[in-house]
């Protein structure tokens, strides 16, 4: 038996009914799936009875990596990646219109939403992603403007995704208990990219600035990314709002406009 490791934010799912809820979210059967952090396969065991075309998971954990080697070494369009998702390259796996699901360690669920961002051709190799997050990151991910956990995050989901459905779930789902709730998001990729950013690097760089002091007016940080007549052009832009005051379409024509 694999016990869960706190290093690695490790909280396995065991509630079936939620297992099942998350599986049923879309159809999954003759579909390419790729689930992080499998941990003891509680998700995945539900996956393969949706008799999906291939599934890949990656696992970080060398002893879960193991044990799931075993268990699974029968199954036929099954393969298993010993790695760390911060550091895998998951462009090598993707393949058209695969589904990724995952209930991700709470300590680096940010990180790996982000990199999920950074997929490449992400309308075409996409359909579709469920993800668990901590309820607080969650909740910051999708919520809308104007909001009190609108910020960075949002800005970013709404550029990419939309929002599809989402759930709760009781912290008394996991072994070990965490001391939070989760929030299960189901997302898919925006039909038509309206923006036209060519990277989301370079949004990324100009929320982590303007949000860097989120309770100051944008006055003296926006200077550090546009110059004067690159103000003018945004229009009225009112510079003594905070950076939470602005809604994101005037992030992604800043976006826009350092691009040029």
């Amino acid at each position: 038996m694999n016990y869960a490791k706190k290093s690695l934010g490790q909280n396995f799912l065991k509630d079936k009914n939620i297992i099942k809820k998350i599986t049923n979210l879309l159809n999954l059967e003759n579909k390419n799936i790729i689930e992080i952090g499998p941990g003891n396969g509680a998700l995945t065991d539900e996956i393969i009875k949706k008799n999906p075309r291939s599934i890949k998971v990656i696992e970080k954990d060398y002893d879960l990596f193991k044990t799931l080697k075993n268990k699974y070494n029968k199954l036929k369009n099954f393969k298993i990646y010993n790695n760390d998702i911060l550091k895998f390259d998951i462009n090598k796996i993707i393949e058209n219109k695969t589904i990724i699901l995952g209930n991700l360690p709470y300590n680096i669920s940010s990180q790996i939403f982000i990199k999920t961002l950074k997929i490449s051709k992400l309308r075409f190799n996409l359909e579709a992603v469920i993800y668990m997050f901590q309820k607080e990151l969650g909740e910051k991910i999708i919520s809308k403007f104007p909001s009190p956990n609108y910020g960075r995050l949002s800005i970013l989901f709404n550029l990419k995704f939309d929002l599809r459905k989402k759930f709760l779930v009781s912290s008394n789902c996991f072994f070990p208990k965490p001391k939070v709730k989760s929030l299960v998001i189901y997302f898919t990729p925006k039909s038509e990219d309206f923006y036209k950013i060519k990277s989301i690097e370079n949004l990324e760089k100009i929320t982590n600035i303007l949000f860097s002091n989120k309770r100051k007016m944008i006055n003296k940080n926006i200077i550090k990314i546009l110059n004067k007549k690159e103000i003018d052009i945004l229009g009225n832009l009112n510079l003594k709002l905070r950076p939470a005051d602005i809604e994101p379409q005037i992030y992604y024509k800043i976006t826009k406009l350092i691009e040029k």
